[in-house]
């Protein structure tokens, strides 16, 4: 990324941003209190979402809706269409964002297939847990407790027996338990006012049959590693490796690399942290191996969503030459084919380009670390460098090129570091957040870790015997 393309991202911001993000945040406000408890401001905010979206299919019946719902009748139906209306526009400042992104990068991404429409009756288990997200909005954040809570798992453990339901499951279950946590709601001093407002409106899509992913295709070929990325919470960790993927034996029509996502999970406790999670990821050798040898793959037959997601199999991935991620990036990356992304991933918290910026200065001031390139400074956000890896922000202040991934958050864009070449004791290093997929490398790190024994294998052994029990 050259000082020029990061000055047109910078410096070009896409018109109706704010006002769009004005009205999902008044949207998002009556929700905190309710649909039933609506005050003139909270239904102007409604009226502002139905003219939002006038021009569209959506305006005629949400303006229907709206009016129903001012008058105190509130369905489930028309809050599906409000979820709909506020995930358009949160799209479409997505597709804004994403635009101005690959214009400044020069990336040509691929358009999204003209979806199937869905055929035939709601299953009647998204019907159920549609019912609790319709009296969650009802009710309101600040009057949800312990018991509103509570009536979510009949419709929960329905979703959880039925395979296909997953993603609707898991988000749901994800919701109930923040909403559980925080119960009762009333007491908090703060609310995370957009984020449940962006859980509730995905998950009430989820109960639409419209909502199913898209069918992934096979594809082979050679698979390089650009970098990782792990997303940790207390009982949950991923691992997202972003790629180049050189296609071979299809007919894409394009030579070009394709950018690629590949996402690993695994549960966990909040007493696993650090170097010990790659532990939890241990089903994936191949993977792993990888990430810690800077090795390209050779995959055969894997999935492919059509939104750039790579459905891993490790048995059907080998380990290729040495392939090194800056190498790849200076090369290829520029030429590289962005993926077409899903209708329910158009929101700006999704956006996580990768880039390779070089030639910078890195200044630190009371606004925190940024990358100065040609006079051009763009904030890093070392925040979010997972404590399982060797990549600190001491070696992102003293970096001389960085791969990161290009995020936009709380109204301005940013660089999260996934590896950076430093000088480090007069000798140029290259780290990056994978080194340590196999184990520590750095030997105080690993004795500290043989020090503190394997918490895993303890909780295994204590797991089993209460099995036992």
């Amino acid at each position: 990324m050259r000082g020029a393309q990061l000055t047109d991202l910078l410096d070009n911001s896409p018109a109706g941003l704010t006002e769009a993000l004005d009205v999902v945040n008044g949207f998002d406000q009556a929700l905190v209190g309710g649909l039933s408890r609506l005050d003139p401001a909270r239904t102007a905010a409604l009226a502002a979402l139905a003219g939002a979206v006038a021009s569209t299919p959506l305006g005629s019946a949400l303006a229907e809706t709206v009016d129903k719902v001012a008058a105190g009748s509130v369905g489930d139906e028309h809050l599906l269409r409000l979820a709909s209306a506020r995930t358009a526009i949160v799209g479409a400042v997505h597709d804004a964002l994403r635009e101005q992104a690959d214009t400044a990068l020069g990336r040509t991404r691929v358009q999204w297939p003209t979806p199937t429409p869905a055929a035939g009756p709601v299953d009647g288990r998204l019907l159920a847990a549609r019912s609790w997200l319709t009296e969650l909005a009802i009710t309101g954040w600040r009057n949800v407790d312990h018991d509103l809570v509570a009536t979510s798992q009949q419709a929960l453990h329905a979703l959880l027996a039925e395979p296909t339901l997953r993603r609707a499951a898991v988000l749901l279950d994800g919701l109930a338990a923040e909403l559980h946590h925080s119960s009762p709601v009333a007491t908090m001093d703060r609310l995370p006012v957009r984020r449940w407002a962006d859980l509730w409106a995905r998950a009430m899509l989820l109960t639409s049959p419209e909502s199913q992913p898209a069918a992934a295709e096979p594809v082979s070929g050679r698979l390089l590693i650009l970098g990782a990325d792990v997303h940790e919470h207390a009982t949950a960790v991923q691992l997202q490796v972003h790629a180049l993927l050189e296609t071979h034996g299809e007919p894409t029509g394009d030579d070009a690399p394709r950018l690629v996502r590949v996402s690993v999970s695994a549960a966990k406790v909040d007493t696993i942290v650090g170097p010990v999670i790659w532990q939890l990821l241990a089903a994936h050798p191949a993977l792993l191996a990888a990430l810690a040898g800077r090795l390209s793959l050779d995959v055969t037959g894997m999935p492919l969503h059509p939104g750039g997601d790579l459905v891993w199999h490790d048995g059907q991935a080998r380990p290729g030459e040495p392939a090194d991620p800056f190498a790849v990036a200076r090369v290829q990356l520029g030429e590289a084919l962005a993926p077409a992304v899903p209708p329910l991933d158009r929101h700006p918290v999704s956006i996580a380009e990768p880039v390779l910026l070089e030639g910078y200065t890195a200044n630190s001031d009371d606004a925190g670390l940024s990358f100065d390139l040609d006079g051009t400074r763009i904030a890093v956000d070392t925040d979010r460098l997972p404590g399982c890896g060797p990549l600190t922000a001491d070696l992102v202040a003293a970096s001389t090129a960085c791969l990161g991934l290009l995020r936009w958050d709380d109204g301005g864009w940013s660089v999260q570091p996934i590896g950076v070449q430093a000088t480090v004791k007069r000798k140029k290093v290259a780290v990056h957040t994978g080194d340590w997929a196999q184990g520590p490398t750095d030997p105080k790190i690993a004795k500290a870790v043989a020090r503190s024994g394997d918490p895993i294998a303890v909780l295994r052994e204590r797991a089993g015997r209460l099995l036992r029990k």
